[in-house]
């Protein structure tokens, strides 16, 4: 198994939608089920935190967005007749 760093989100998810496969197959012993269910646990807080991240970036820059200086399209216009 890989560590954690080194996983990407798309993945984690194949991943963890294989885990789910073979622990609803139910054709694994207790010991495999638990080291895949413990598995899981760990794509699955890896996949909210990496999901965390991107949404913290899409905020840093929707608020930088917020502070570019817009003009209004009229003043724009107003020049634009002008010239």
């Amino acid at each position: 198994m890989t560590t954690k760093k080194s996983v990407s989100f798309e993945t984690a998810i194949s991943e963890l939608e294989n885990i789910v496969s073979q622990l609803e197959s139910g054709d694994l012993e207790l010991e495999q089920s638990l080291a895949l269910f413990e598995r899981g646990i760990e794509l699955t807080r890896l996949s909210q935190s990496k999901l965390q991240e991107a949404e913290q970036k899409v905020q840093i820059l929707m608020a930088k967005q917020d502070q570019l200086e817009l003009q209004p399209f009229a003043a724009n216009e107003q020049a634009l007749g002008e010239g």
